[in-house]
């Protein structure tokens, strides 16, 4: 398990498919900026992702053989790494690629031994995650608290976000 290092809050966002980890973190986002937080997001996926058009020129470029292409614009900039024959960054790289944040959410990286949130929907038909996770410290769940839960996990309602940030901004002095 690679251990998590850095001087900024980083909290995994966990869960099954479908589960809602995007739309609980749409929901959120606005909340903790509103405070004045700068909050980065990290997403890992198991697809061949494509920021671009494939015959847009950035695209083309990356294809041809750059190792980074940064695409910018007045309104964002991406960046774009080939790994080609290199290993797929672990967390610790990617985070130092970000500017600092007061907080950074990490949806994927779960064998990374980081503070996680679990998204739980019964409806799902799947087993929750918390019970052999360790890292998990809440979940977030549209269903009611279970009386076998173990104490060291704090359970949320899951369609009330205030809650969810409320634990994420304080979850160090409880």
């Amino acid at each position: 398990m690679e251990h998590y290092r850095s001087r900024y809050p980083l909290v995994g966002v966990c869960g099954w498919s479908g589960s809602g980890k995007t739309t609980l973190l749409e929901k959120i986002l606005p909340l903790l900026s509103l405070m004045g937080l700068r909050v980065n997001v990290i997403k890992s996926s198991h697809h061949d992702v494509e920021l671009e058009p494939p015959r847009k020129d950035s695209a083309r470029l990356r294809q041809a053989g750059a190792a980074e292409v940064m695409l910018t614009s007045p309104y964002r900039y991406m960046l774009a790494h080939e790994l080609r024959n290199e290993s797929e960054p672990t967390l610790n790289e990617l985070v130092c690629r970000m500017k600092p944040a007061d907080l950074t959410l990490v949806e994927g990286f779960s064998k990374v031994a980081i503070p996680r949130i679990e998204i739980f929907r019964p409806a799902l038909g799947k087993k929750p995650m918390y019970p052999g996770d360790d890292y998990i410290e809440a979940v977030a769940s549209d269903r009611e608290k279970p009386d076998n839960l173990p104490r060291s996990v704090t359970w949320l309602d899951l369609n009330k976000e205030n809650q969810v940030v409320d634990w994420l901004l304080n979850r160090h002095t409880t």
